[in-house]
């Protein structure tokens, strides 16, 4: 026992003598979890490839988006974001670097075609070849996302995108096309990112491409009904998921030997006090939310409580369709960042003008309550940090849903972009080593102690990156990256010389 001890002090002063922080008390390391577990880093193609006019990519619906004067919070855009179709050599060793196990980044729907139908574009076939040949060569398992919200604009202008049925045919084709190209080595498909997301963002509240509202219509969006669209997008998405897992396993599935399966966003939500209102209406603002998606893909439709608040704006899946739904994943990518609290909404506070799909699930929330403790927050507004969410987040997937296989497939917090602040001192970034040591520790616990089915976590993000409406004010990276070099140096935070560490030991 006192050699061991003596052996942890030496390894303790040198990682001391070496640079590499020390924090938060940390006894956990790769070794603590199970066998096989899965560390990961995640990014999506527009927030880092840049090379928007490069090679044949078609635009977007983000380009048009972030070209719209007042969209974004610093009227920046992604023309360039972190040059990764140019630098994803260099990314890749700084992944090999860590230790990472494997890169989840997503592929470019317009890169493979421009005009999201049609013809192929070669060079794009051949960019994520390169890419993913890259990544093998580093031994780092590549987890490729088709559709991280990055629509092809020709699409949008066609016939409205995610809100016309075509599009199930035509994501279909485009994922086929990634299966034929890119599957003899990509072993791990997701299909979509966070529909619920892009839901509620892009065609409920307005804040994100396409931008589309009925609340603030006039003085926000140009064109939308916030009551309907939202539920017809969600809709089609999970219409065009079961599409193209319905391909995959019949295709190539068994010769291609992999896994295929969702990824969806959600809060941990607590009820705001005990009372009885307050417990129904956060198990609302869950159904709303998580539920939304994960009950048409585990049980072939949408949640009793969309049903009965939603009605007849709520589409309907035939029975092929729900069949089609149910069991249509290997797993399910979790992407969990914060807790909020749920309080009963019974006057419709968030849709005094009109319905839509946060004011359907008569729960008000919020990251604070009254009596509540108020935790530490990160830059962003609505990311406050309450690790215990996480697992009570899987153990309710675990109970209600039959513990079905999960990856966390996004977990990570941000700092502000301080331009007063030195390049030395962001890269001193103990909140966020506290952040995933802590969301790493309650994973655990769920894991080990509560027996929830998690077999892989990916931090978001390898880089600082554009980071959608919030544009370059927010930095979420294990690597800072100076956004006013042209070539986009990157320089490791302490919290990556801490994962290399994690994930050494």
């Amino acid at each position: 026992m006192l050699v061991r001890e003596g052996i942890k002090a030496l390894i303790f002063v040198c990682l001391v003598a070496l640079g590499i922080p020390i924090c938060c008390g940390q006894n956990i390391s790769r070794g603590s979890f199970p066998k096989g577990f899965v560390f990961g880093i995640a990014s999506s193609a527009y927030q880092y490839e840049g090379a928007v006019k490069e090679d044949g990519r078609g635009q977007t619906i983000w380009d048009t988006f972030a070209h719209s004067f007042g969209k974004v919070i610093d009227f920046s855009n992604a023309d360039v974001a972190n040059d990764q179709y140019h630098l994803y050599s260099d990314d890749v060793q700084l992944m090999k670097d860590m230790g990472m196990d494997a890169y989840r980044f997503s592929i470019a729907w317009s890169r493979i075609y421009p005009n999201g139908t049609g013809k192929i574009n070669q060079a794009g076939i051949d960019h994520y070849n390169d890419l993913i040949n890259a990544l093998l060569a580093k031994g780092i398992e590549p987890y490729v996302t088709l559709y991280h919200w990055d629509l092809p604009q020709s699409l949008e202008d066609k016939y409205r995108g995610w809100l016309n049925p075509q599009i199930i045919k035509d994501f279909a084709t485009f994922a086929e096309t990634c299966f034929k190209e890119f599957g003899d080595r990509v072993k791990y498909w997701i299909t979509l990112n966070e529909p619920h997301n892009v839901a509620v963002q892009g065609y409920d509240v307005g804040l994100q491409a396409p931008g589309r509202c009925s609340i603030l219509l006039g003085a926000f969006c140009r064109a939308g009904n916030s009551a309907t669209e939202p539920y017809i997008v969600g809709h089609n998405m999970l219409l065009s998921h079961a599409a193209v897992v319905d391909i995959y396993k019949k295709k190539y599935k068994v010769k291609q030997q992999g896994s295929i399966g969702i990824t969806l966003d959600t809060y941990w939500y607590e009820p705001a006090t005990n009372s009885s209102a307050d417990i129904q209406a956060t198990q609302r603002a869950i159904d709303f939310n998580l539920g939304w998606f994960i009950e048409p893909v585990i049980l072939g439709d949408y949640p009793k409580s969309m049903r009965i608040r939603v009605g007849s704006r709520l589409p309907r899946f035939s029975p092929a369709q729900s069949n089609l739904l149910k069991g249509s994943f290997d797993f399910i990518g979790i992407n969990h960042y914060t807790t909020w609290y749920a309080k009963e909404n019974n006057i419709n506070i968030m849709g005094i003008l009109l319905n839509d799909s946060l004011a359907d699930s008569g729960a008000f929330t919020l990251p604070i309550a009254l009596g509540k403790p108020i935790p530490d927050r990160a830059n962003s507004v609505w990311l406050y940090i309450v690790p215990h969410g996480i697992r009570s987040l899987m153990n309710y997937i675990r109970r209600k849903y039959g513990n079905p296989l999960v990856l966390i497939t996004e977990n990570g917090m941000d700092d502000g972009n301080n331009p007063l602040r030195s390049i030395k001192n962001a890269l001193k970034d103990k909140k966020r080593i506290k952040y995933h040591n802590d969301y790493l520790t309650n994973l655990l616990a769920a894991i080990k102690e509560d027996g929830c089915n998690v077999r892989g976590y990916f931090v978001w993000s390898l880089l600082d990156n554009w980071e959608w409406a919030a544009g370059y004010t927010s930095r979420f990276g294990l690597y800072y990256v100076d956004f006013n070099d042209k070539l986009r140096k990157r320089y490791s935070k302490d919290s990556a010389k801490w994962f290399k560490n994690f994930l050494a030991s």
